[in-house]
């Protein structure tokens, strides 16, 4: 997935546990290289003392941001303002912006008009405004869980009992697997071939633009091309280009039951006997 994006880190202390730090690591490496690696927040404050381990695991700059008002947060407007400074340098291709802060929502906006890539993280409490002014959103609950380096098979089971996975088993505020299924399918009728075919990544892509926060390991599936599959709406076929890469193609099934598509054809009337034909 990597392209070598450049992109600076900048996580918001007060809003983000250190819990999540490796598996927000672990995501920006998918997207491309961390550059500027800051965090941000009051340091003299002790709840957030377990984070000093993980920085200097990972290298991360911590930036001192006192609280000078109570009830105001001086760490969205130190985090906002070095966004401002790192984007006019013109050094990166990308923001990773972690917080549950709907503060920072004008700011990927504005990161976005810019031509940047804006990927966002947060737990699922974070306000839908921000998480759509990213152009990928992440939940740091499901990069905090652990995953399977290998693809599970593809078994027999029903949509339905797949569609009592995932989703509620994470508790997320994300649309369910049957909205997920029906979005495929449109995107599908909209893109594909003559024959009814289209590249799954195209599929994976526009699913992404069209829903920033759509991750497949919301619903427990750790690829799109499980959750397809398993959803068993889909059918696929995969072949390999000459670099020796597998593609995959999926197309939508239509019921058996349902009746074929009726034809329009010209309406022929009785000829009366003794008429003219």
């Amino acid at each position: 997935m990597t392209d070598d994006k450049k992109i600076a880190l900048l996580i918001d202390a007060d809003n983000v546990s250190e819990k999540y730090l490796s598996g927000i690591i672990a995501e920006v490496s998918k997207f491309g290289t961390p550059t500027y690696k800051r965090i941000y927040g009051d340091w003299t404050k002790p709840q957030l003392a377990p984070w000093k381990a993980s920085l200097l695991a990972y290298s991360i700059t911590p930036i001192q941001q006192y609280g000078y008002t109570t009830g105001k947060n001086a760490t969205d407007s130190a985090m906002i303002i070095d966004a401002m400074d790192i984007l006019y340098t013109g050094n990166v291709d990308g923001f990773c912006l972690v917080s549950s802060d709907s503060d920072f929502t004008r700011l990927a906006s504005r990161l976005r008009e810019s031509g940047k890539f804006v990927l966002g993280m947060g737990e699922k409490k974070t306000p839908n405004p921000f998480k759509v002014s990213c152009e990928v959103f992440r939940y740091l609950e499901v990069l905090e869980t652990k995953e399977t380096a290998e693809e599970t098979p593809v078994s027999s089971q029903q949509p339905q009992e797949v569609f009592q996975t995932g989703s509620e088993k994470l508790d997320m505020v994300v649309m369910g697997l049957p909205e997920v299924i029906a979005a495929i399918q449109q995107i599908v009728d909209a893109t594909s071939n003559d024959e009814g075919w289209t590249y799954l990544s195209t599929v994976g892509n526009m699913l992404n633009k069209k829903y920033p926060d759509f991750d497949p390991r919301n619903y427990g599936f750790i690829k799109l091309r499980q959750l397809v599959l398993k959803s068993e709406f889909f059918h696929e076929k995969t072949f390999r280009s000459e670099a020796g890469v597998s593609n995959y193609m999926i197309k939508n099934k239509t019921s058996e039951a349902d009746p074929p598509a009726k034809r329009s054809r010209p309406v022929r009337h009785p000829v009366k006997p003794g008429a003219k034909k």
